[in-house]
């Protein structure tokens, strides 16, 4: 195994490794803190989880306004000063949320939270796209789920720990790894965005925000957006409702919630990287509904699991998909932009998690505290299968597309043997 991360690791460029190593400290703090959200408004404020879907809504709500604003941003001024300032707001506003002792606060705090915090995430996305190579992206956004997992297998179950011990731990800590991320790119990571034409030097903000409407032209594009949506809205329960559902009616506490996530951690690690290098030859909008037909299932099954070991399953056929889903995904994206839009199609795709992230803890709490909590895997089941049809219909529509086209094995046997010569 190590000598395939060698392999690997040559054929990637140094830059493009101090970015796995900055997420991988940052997704530390996130993860440390990202699950255990809903439980902590829940537990602290004694609200129901439809106010506290509510409230993560608002969130998401203003955080897509911020990431549109951050999209234009982004390629009017670059990438490397957004997300300075991302992460220190990051650092701030987390101490924010933890020093809060009236319900009725969070809500002008998520609104300035989800304006601010969300304007980096385009440029997060767009410095990669500007690394990596058309052909590279696929298996270059899976190396960054393995490292994300990583964090994954280390940050939930410290935070298990430490939720159950006090809850302001969770946000001490965040802040203080959004500010280490912060120096590491302030001192290692240079400015990445591609050198502008002449003709594009004097483009003012208010026309670079205007170059949306190319985006939201683009049908094919916004027919995978809606695609993803309907996806993700179901996919994004895990991190929110899936850890107050599993208290409530199973009796598994935030440590078992934790393990849970970290089985799904470790499941990426072992296996991310292989995984990313067989599908990658693979029809992409194919691959997309093959990984979308785990979702059904695993989330159809947990309306029907009872157990815990069966509940830890479940969350391996769940991640199965999610290896296949959310690379190929990001690489698609980056295949649909233009190198001059990249931020603003990063933007737009990040529609595919606000909007759900919006409507869905306010829907799934409604779901949770009025019906039988079980309808709401079962529903879930339904919106993939949809999911999965659009793909399909995307493939057949785009697949013979150049920039859709999966890679050549003789391209890969030609960069192993140059990096081996």
């Amino acid at each position: 195994m190590f000598t395939r991360f060698q392999k690997i690791y040559h054929e990637f460029p140094r830059l493009f490794w101090i970015v796995v190593l900055v997420r991988f400290v940052d997704g530390i703090g996130g993860t440390l803190l990202f699950p255990f959200f809903a439980l902590y408004i829940t537990q602290k404020f004694g609200v129901g989880m439809t106010q506290a879907g509510i409230l993560l809504g608002m969130s998401s709500l203003f955080g897509l306004i911020g990431s549109m604003v951050g999209g234009a941003l982004t390629d009017k001024f670059g990438r490397k000063q957004l997300i300075l300032f991302g992460l220190v707001f990051s650092a701030i506003s987390t101490l924010g949320f933890g020093l809060v002792s009236d319900f009725n606060i969070l809500y002008p705090l998520v609104i300035i939270v989800g304006l601010l915090s969300s304007v980096a995430q385009p440029a997060h996305e767009a410095m990669i796209a500007d690394i990596l190579p058309e052909k590279q992206r696929q298996e270059g956004f899976g190396i960054l789920r393995v490292v994300g997992n990583f964090a994954w297998i280390i940050g939930p179950t410290i935070g298990g720990f430490l939720a159950n011990i006090n809850f302001f731990y969770l946000f001490v800590i965040d802040s203080i790894m959004s500010c280490i991320v912060a120096v590491i790119i302030a001192r290692t990571i240079p400015e990445t965005k591609p050198v502008q034409h002449a003709h594009d030097k004097g483009e003012s903000f208010l026309r670079t925000v205007a170059g949306y409407r190319f985006v939201v032209r683009d049908s094919a594009f916004v027919s995978f957006i809606v695609a993803n949506i309907l996806m993700l809205i179901v996919y994004q329960q895990m991190y929110g409702s899936l850890s107050v559902y599993l208290r409530d009616n199973h009796g598994i506490n935030p440590q078992g919630y934790g393990f849970l996530m970290t089985t799904s951690a470790i499941t990426v690690v072992l296996f991310q990287f292989w995984l990313t290098r067989q599908i990658k030859h693979r029809p992409p909008f194919l691959m997309m509904a093959f990984g979308t037909a785990f979702y059904v299932v695993g989330f159809i099954l947990f309306g029907v699991f009872t157990t815990f070991i069966l509940f830890a399953l479940n969350m391996v056929i769940i991640t199965i998909g999610e290896m296949i889903v959310v690379p190929t995904s990001q690489a698609l994206v980056a295949g649909f932009a233009p190198e001059a839009m990249r931020g603003r199609y990063m933007a737009v795709a990040g529609l595919s998690w606000a909007i759900p992230s919006t409507i869905g803890p306010g829907a799934a709490g409604y779901i949770l505290d009025n019906y039988n909590p079980n309808l709401l895997w079962y529903l879930g089941g339904a919106l993939c299968a949809l999911s999965v049809l659009a793909y399909y219909f995307l493939h057949l529509r785009l697949g013979n597309k150049p920039e859709f086209a999966p890679a050549q094995e003789e391209e890969d046997n030609l960069n192993l043997a140059v990096t081996t010569d």
